[in-house]
């Protein structure tokens, strides 16, 4: 009777340990890094989700530390031939070409991914076990979503974390919306605890969150009310397609976490798996639509 409450009380204290040292670690990079020092924070997270996404491809040690590397090597070849688009050398400049010049090679297939394959993906169960389906899927997933990361923060890391606490927000609210009123599953043989109640109650939570902001952040949010509802609706329903589609393939490798780098968290993918489909969608209205 006691090893099980103790085993419980353990695991409680490392995700709480955990979670004030990810937090630590992400305000200081964030609100204190210059921006070729965010580059290579970015880039380090970029690394570690590419190896997780190796044991997705049930990969074993050196082909999954080549994933990892070659992201690395990737987005170091990008900073160096497009230093201003990263924010490197020269004043960022969102109003240019600047961060469009590579973020329209990545942001695009990285929306048409989210918003026409996944869906089908979810539907007919496809693996990313042929290595050429998991690479470049794996592709579409981590790389678009760091360089949103890079080149959004040089806008402001204010408005980023908005952006991301609105990913949060709608997994909290999606969460608590559940176990109140969730009756009808979303999606059973994935993620038996998403509800279509829990949905809605974390897409209004952030279309109320993405108004607030709205008022603080302006010049993020130049649209008007219709179409701001709108983007904030299709916001959090990418963030639950990128949450359930890691869940899928979690499911299809067998694997609880995508690895065990985060004591009483899982692995970076666990942590990141909303933002990676949220942030390209972010970057490509921002950039793309000039909005």
């Amino acid at each position: 009777m006691w090893i099980v409450p103790q085993a419980q009380k353990s695991m409680l204290k490392a995700r709480v340990i955990t979670a004030i040292c990810l937090v630590v670690v992400f305000f200081c990079a964030l609100f204190l890094f210059p921006p070729l020092a965010w580059l290579g924070f970015c880039a380090l997270v970029a690394a570690l989700a590419f190896w997780e996404w190796g044991e997705l491809m049930t990969l074993d040690g050196r082909p999954r530390l080549v994933l990892g590397a070659g992201v690395v090597v990737v987005i170091a070849a990008m900073a160096m031939i497009f230093p201003s688009s990263l924010g490197l050398g020269f004043e960022f400049d969102h109003e240019s070409l600047d961060a469009w010049q590579v973020g329209r090679w990545l942001y695009i297939p990285a929306v048409a991914f989210w918003l026409i394959v996944v869906p089908l993906w979810l539907k007919l169960r496809w693996t990313v076990m042929n290595p050429v389906t998991g690479i470049v899927s794996g592709v579409l997933v981590i790389l678009p979503a760091c360089l949103a990361l890079i080149q959004l923060r040089q806008l402001g890391a204010g408005p980023l974390l908005a952006v991301m606490a609105m990913v949060w927000l709608a997994d909290i609210a999606a969460y608590f919306s559940g176990r109140a009123f969730g009756r009808h599953k979303l999606a059973p043989t994935i993620s038996p605890g998403k509800t279509w109640e829990g949905a809605v109650g974390g897409g209004l939570a952030v279309v109320v969150c993405g108004l607030l902001f709205s008022f603080s952040w302006p010049e993020w949010f130049s649209v008007n009310l219709g179409l701001l509802v709108i983007f904030l609706v299709a916001f959090t329903a990418i963030s639950i397609v990128g949450d359930l589609f890691e869940s899928l393939l979690k499911r299809q490798a067998g694997l609880k976490d995508s690895s065990h780098l985060l004591p009483g968290h899982g692995g970076v993918l666990d942590r990141i798996d909303s933002l990676t489909s949220t942030l390209p969608l972010v970057a490509l209205v921002r950039f793309g639509m000039g909005i």
